[in-house]
């Protein structure tokens, strides 16, 4: 049975969860959301600090940390924001890292954001 994870992000107009976790999994997909709502629409390196902000916090509900994250699959909307990425995951992330798959797309839902990430993490060991 799954169950949805308080993460404090703000409530979404879609019929979805941040995050849920099944067994010791934990699923979850971010965007470079703002508490308040809004999003971060500025330069990569911001959203993407923002976006991994948002899953520290969420995997942090959850009751792990970010050594827990085993795979995370990032969109990007331009090859040119992969240097941002590259320059923020460090401050998120230590060795052993964990898998990454990064995709372009040509957009994401929210008009102006250019990276979205989907991650699973196991909990608990």
């Amino acid at each position: 049975m799954k169950r949805v994870v308080d993460t404090g992000l703000p409530k979404l107009k879609a019929p979805l969860e941040w995050a849920t976790v099944a067994g010791n999994v934990l699923y979850t997909a971010q965007i470079p959301i703002r508490a308040d709502g809004s999003f971060e629409t500025g330069e990569a390196r911001a959203q993407v600090d923002l976006t991994l902000a948002n899953l520290k916090k969420t995997v942090e509900a959850a009751g792990g940390s970010m050594a827990d994250v085993a795979q995370v699959l990032v969109y990007l909307t331009g090859a040119e924001h992969a240097a941002a990425l590259n320059e923020v995951w460090p401050r998120y992330f230590s060795a052993p890292y964990p898998n990454r798959a990064t995709v372009i797309v040509t957009a994401l839902v929210v008009p102006n954001i250019v990276v979205e990430m989907v991650a699973h993490a196991h909990l608990g060991h």
